[in-house]
C-alpha cells in the first residue's frame, strides 16, 4: 500500500509553559526519515475552504488577533495565540485537506495527517481547547463537497472533540464517533447528547484507564456497527495519543500496543468497506514519546503491518469494569 503524510510542526505557535508546543513533534521528526510513506506537498487553506466548518466572523477574527494583539491567552483551556498562529492553523488545514485529496483521487491508498495545531475542539463560532480550526471537519466537509455522499469520524483524543460533533450535529452527511475519558475537559460528549443524530453522533465516554482491552470491544461492537450501518465512503480518524496511559495531562489506559491494535482495526473496516480510503490526522498527546510511538503505530497499521513495534509500555494499571458503559452505548444506538 501507499502510504502518503503532511508535517506541519509549526514552530511559531508556542506558548510559555504550554503543553501544546513544537517539541512534542521533535522525536516523531527524527522517525519520520525511515517512515514507511511518501511525504506530501502542502500550502495553506483557503479561507472559503475553512468556511466550510467556520463562520467567517471567527476566520477574519483570529487573523486580526494573531496579527495584531498575539501573543496571548484566548480562552480558559488555556488557547493561546502567537502572531504566525492563523497562517499556522491555515496551514494545518490545508495539509489535512492535501492528505484527503491524496486518498480521494488515488494519489495514495491512505494517509497520516501530523500537524499543530490540533483541530477537534475548534467549534463552527469558535477556537477552543487548543485549537483553532477543526481541521478533521474541514476534510470531511472539502470530501463531501467533491463526490463523497458519507463520510465518518473516528476520534480516539482522551478528550472528547465538542467542535467535530457541533459541525455535524445537523449534517446527515458525516458521521462521528469518539471515544474519551469521562468528566474532563470540555465536559461533552455523554451517550446521550445528540438525540436527533442516534446512530450517526456516536459518544463513549470512558472511566480512567479505560485500555487495549477496552477499545478492542470498542472495535468490534461499537465502530464495527457504525460502520455497518452508515456506510461511509471513507474513514476520517482524529489520533490523540494522550489517550496513552502515561500521558501528563489525561488518565486514559492504551499502551503503544493499544494504538496499534485500534488503528489496524480502523484500516481493516475502511478496506472492508470504503475501498481502503482511511486519512488519520494529529490531534493530542503531549509527551513526545508517547506521541512517536502511537504515530509509529499508525503508520505500522497503515501499511497492513500484522503486528506493531514492541515499545515495552504496558498499561500497569487494571482496567475498569466497562460493560455496564458499552452496554448504554449500544442500547442507545441499537448496536
Amino acid at each position: 500500500m501507499t502510504t502518503a503524510y503532511a508535517f506541519v510542526p509549526a514552530p511559531g505557535h508556542e506558548y510559555p509553559d504550554h503543553p501544546e508546543h513544537p517539541g512534542r513533534l521533535d522525536e516523531l521528526a527524527r522517525r519520520l526519515e525511515a517512515a514507511p510513506a511518501e511525504r506530501l506537498p502542502v500550502a495553506p487553506a483557503e479561507p472559503g475552504e475553512v468556511a466550510r466548518v467556520h463562520a467567517p466572523r471567527l476566520v477574519a477574527g483570529l487573523e486580526r488577533v494573531c496579527r495584531e494583539q498575539a501573543p496571548g491567552v484566548i480562552d480558559y483551556a488555556p488557547t493561546f495565540v502567537t502572531q504566525t498562529s492563523y497562517d499556522d492553523a491555515l496551514l494545518a488545514a490545508g495539509a489535512t485537506l492535501a492528505c484527503a485529496r491524496a486518498v480521494l483521487h488515488g494519489d495514495a491508498d491512505n494517509a497520516f495527517a501530523i500537524v499543530r495545531p490540533p483541530g477537534h475542539h475548534a467549534e463552527p463560532e469558535r477556537a477552543m481547547g487548543f485549537c483553532l480550526f477543526n481541521n478533521v471537519a474541514i476534510a470531511a466537509r472539502d470530501l463531501l463537497a467533491n463526490g463523497l455522499e458519507r463520510v465518518l469520524v473516528v476520534d480516539y483524543d482522551a478528550h472528547h472533540g465538542n467542535g467535530t460533533q457541533a459541525a455535524f450535529l445537523d449534517d446527515e452527511r458525516a458521521a462521528y464517533l469518539s471515544t474519551h475519558q469521562w468528566g474532563i475537559y470540555p465536559g461533552s460528549g455523554w451517550i446521550e447528547d445528540a438525540p436527533q443524530a442516534r446512530k450517526r453522533i456516536v459518544n463513549v465516554p470512558l472511566p480512567a484507564y479505560s485500555g487495549d482491552g477496552v477499545f478492542g470491544r470498542i472495535a468490534d461492537e461499537i465502530v464495527q456497527p457504525l460502520v455497518e450501518s452508515f456506510r461511509p465512503q471513507m474513514l476520517l480518524v482524529s489520533a490523540g495519543f494522550d489517550a496513552h496511559w502515561s500521558d501528563p495531562i489525561t488518565t486514559m489506559g492504551l499502551s503503544s500496543a493499544g494504538f496499534f491494535a485500534f488503528s489496524k482495526r480502523l484500516v481493516e473496516l475502511a478496506g472492508e468497506h470504503c475501498q481502503g480510503k482511511i486519512v488519520f490526522a494529529l490531534e493530542g498527546g503531549y509527551d513526545p514519546r508517547n506521541l512517536a510511538n502511537g504515530a509509529e503505530a499508525v503508520f505500522l497499521a497503515l501499511a497492513g503491518h500484522k503486528s506493531g513495534k514492541e515499545a515495552g509500555d504496558a498499561c500497569p494499571h487494571r482496567e475498569p469494569e466497562a460493560e455496564s458503559r458499552l452496554a448504554q452505548v449500544r442500547a442507545w444506538h441499537d448496536f
